[in-house]
């Protein structure tokens, strides 16, 4: 039993290696389709190489027995994200082709309905494969905010920058880790952020509605956010005035 734990652990690691080196195909077809400068490249494989370490990491911790459909659909995705990546970082020092980046977005965002529900038909839903899919959604929002940014300015970043600001507050404010209820509308406005993003990053509207288009989305973000830390807080009030008397109760049981 113990052997056949280790293959199928073997076998798990072996698929995010297959990733590592498909996003590193993906690249070498990128690079020579547009002739990719330096600072693609590199940010391409560092995304790559990060990528395969840290799911290799969570995967070790999990010890899951497959790697799972889903997951796969999810893989594909964080590839593509990759692509996106590199050409986002391409385009600081060249004009990027607009079509290609559109591409490889549209893809990944329409995967993003996918991987889900492949979890839920195979009953492969897991909680590794949940933060997988939210950290590939929230990079990839991150990368078009700075992609957007450069033709609408800085506070574009706020929309990519926001979820990563939330964790870093949780660090310092421990209530802001208790879970969330399930909620319709914070799935919509997460799913809208990539779609807004892309419409005002593919430059098909006026600048006017562009700026509009992706202050709609920010506005959004807010509120989604805005809401869902007033829950966590007024959660983390009445947990705190229930504790004592739950301590009084069981002072007067013990007695």
């Amino acid at each position: 039993m113990a052997l056949n734990n280790t293959y199928e652990a073997r076998l798990v690691q072996q698929e995010t290696a297959v990733g590592a080196g498909v996003q590193i195909l993906l690249l070498a077809l990128l690079g020579t389709a547009i002739g990719m400068g330096p600072a693609g490249w590199v940010t391409g494989v560092v995304f790559a190489v990060a990528m395969w370490a840290v799911l290799s990491r969570a995967l070790r911790r999990t010890r899951p027995r497959s790697f799972g459909p889903a997951n796969r659909v999810t893989l594909g995705r964080a590839i593509l994200v990759g692509g996106v990546t590199a050409l986002v970082a391409d385009s600081f020092e060249s004009s990027p082709p607009v079509t290609l980046l559109v591409g490889l977005t549209a893809v990944a965002l329409i995967l993003d309905g996918v991987d889900g529900k492949v979890a839920r038909r195979t009953g492969t839903s897991t909680a590794l494969g949940a933060r997988f899919d939210m950290e590939v959604d929230a990079f990839l929002i991150l990368v078009l905010s700075v992609y957007v940014s450069m033709a609408l300015g800085p506070w574009v970043l706020l929309i990519g920058a926001m979820r990563y600001a939330f964790v870093a507050a949780a660090r310092v404010l421990p209530w802001l880790n208790a879970p969330l209820p399930p909620s319709t509308a914070r799935k919509t406005v997460a799913a809208l952020q990539g779609v807004c993003l892309l419409l005002a990053g593919a430059d098909l509207l006026p600048r006017a509605a562009n700026t509009g288009v992706a202050l709609l989305a920010l506005a959004l973000l807010v509120w989604s956010f805005g809401r869902d830390i007033l829950w966590l807080r007024g959660t983390s009030r009445v947990v705190a005035q229930t504790t004592p008397v739950r301590e009084e109760t069981r002072e007067l049981v013990a007695r």
